[in-house]
C-alpha cells in the first residue's frame, strides 16, 4: 500500500510539473502573438513610417545647418551630404529585421526568404553607403571606386530580389507533422526561439547604442544577430526531428541553415566576395525549393 501511495504521489506530481510546464510555454507563446499583433498593427506602421520621415528630415536639417555654418560638427559622418539616407535606411533594416523574428514561428523556409530579403536590402544600403565617401556630386567619375561598389551592390541587391520572389512563388508549404497536436507544440518551441531571438535584439541594440555614445560611431550588429540566428535553425533542425527523420525534410532544414551561414560569411568579404556569396546563397535556396517541390509531388515507391 506504501508503494502504490508513493507511486501516485509521484503520479501527481508529474502531472502538476507537466501542467506548469504548458502554462508557461503558452504565456511565453502568447506574449510572442501580443508583440507581433502590436508590431503590425496599422496604428504602429504609421508610427514607425513617421520615425523614419522625421529621422531623415532631422538629418537632412543637421547637414543644412553644417553645410550654412549655422553650427559646427565635429564627427565627419554628419558633414556628408548623404548621411540622412543612410541613417534612415539603417533604421528600416532594423525594423526589418525586427519583423524577420515573427516570421520564424509561421515558417522556416518563409524566414529564410526574409533573411535574403534583408540582405538585399543591406545591399542597397551599402550602395548608399558608398555616397558618404564623397561630398560634392561634381566628385563622381567612372574610375571612382564608390561608384563601382555602389553599381555591384545595387546589381547585387537586384538579383536577390528577383531570385527571392521566385522562390516564393515556388514555395509549397508542407506540414511536417499530420498531428495537429504535434504542429501545434513545434510552432511552440519556434515562437519561444522568436522570443529569444527578440531578446536578442533588444540586447544588440542596447549594446550598439552604447557603442554610438562612447564613438560616435554607429555599427549595427547584423552579423551578431545573423550568428544568433544560425543556432536558432540548428536547434529547429535538431527538434524537427522528433516529429520526421526523412531524409527529405533533414536535407531541406539543414540546407536552410547552410544558407544563413553563407549570409553570415557575405558580412565579412569584400565588395565582390559578399555579392558573389550572397547571390549564390539565394540561387542555392532556390533549386532547393524547386527540388524538394518536385520530390514531394512524385515521391520514390519502395520496391
Amino acid at each position: 500500500m506504501m508503494n502504490c501511495g508513493n507511486l501516485h504521489q509521484t503520479y501527481l506530481v508529474s502531472i502538476l510539473k507537466y501542467d506548469m510546464m504548458n502554462k508557461i510555454i503558452n504565456t511565453l507563446s502568447n506574449w510572442v502573438d501580443v508583440i507581433e499583433y502590436w508590431w503590425e498593427s496599422k496604428s504602429t506602421q504609421r508610427l514607425a513610417s513617421n520615425f523614419l520621415v522625421l529621422s531623415f528630415t532631422v538629418g537632412f536639417l543637421v547637414y543644412m545647418l553644417y553645410h550654412f555654418h549655422i553650427i559646427d560638427i565635429k564627427n565627419d559622418f554628419f558633414t556628408h551630404p548623404f548621411f540622412a539616407i543612410e541613417i534612415s535606411f539603417t533604421l528600416l533594416l532594423l525594423m526589418e529585421l525586427f519583423s524577420l523574428i515573427f516570421v520564424l514561428p509561421k515558417s522556416v523556409s518563409k524566414s529564410n526568404n526574409k533573411q535574403y530579403e534583408l540582405l538585399s536590402l543591406i545591399f542597397l544600403r551599402s550602395g548608399f553607403k558608398e555616397f558618404s565617401h564623397v561630398h560634392h556630386l561634381s566628385d563622381w567619375s567612372l574610375e571612382s571606386e564608390a561608384l563601382r561598389n555602389m553599381f555591384a551592390y545595387s546589381i547585387g541587391g537586384l538579383l536577390i530580389f528577383v531570385l527571392v520572389n521566385w522562390t516564393y512563388r515556388l514555395q509549397r508549404h508542407v506540414r511536417l507533422t499530420a498531428d495537429d497536436h504535434d504542429q501545434t507544440v513545434f510552432i511552440q518551441f519556434k515562437k519561444i526561439l522568436a522570443l529569444g531571438l527578440l531578446l536578442s535584439f533588444v540586447a544588440i541594440g542596447v549594446f550598439d547604442v552604447s557603442q554610438l555614445m562612447q564613438t560616435y560611431h554607429y555599427v549595427p550588429s547584423f552579423e551578431l544577430f545573423y550568428t544568433i540566428l544560425i543556432f536558432s535553425d540548428i536547434m529547429i533542425v535538431l527538434y524537427a526531428l522528433r516529429y520526421s527523420s526523412k531524409y527529405i525534410h533533414i536535407f531541406r532544414y539543414s540546407a536552410f541553415v547552410l544558407t544563413t551561414i553563407f549570409i553570415r560569411i557575405s558580412f565579412s568579404l569584400s565588395t565582390l566576395g559578399s555579392i558573389i556569396v550572397g547571390v549564390s546563397g539565394a540561387i542555392f535556396v532556390l533549386l532547393l525549393t524547386y527540388a524538394y517541390n518536385y520530390f514531394v509531388q512524385n515521391p520514390m515507391e519502395d520496391s
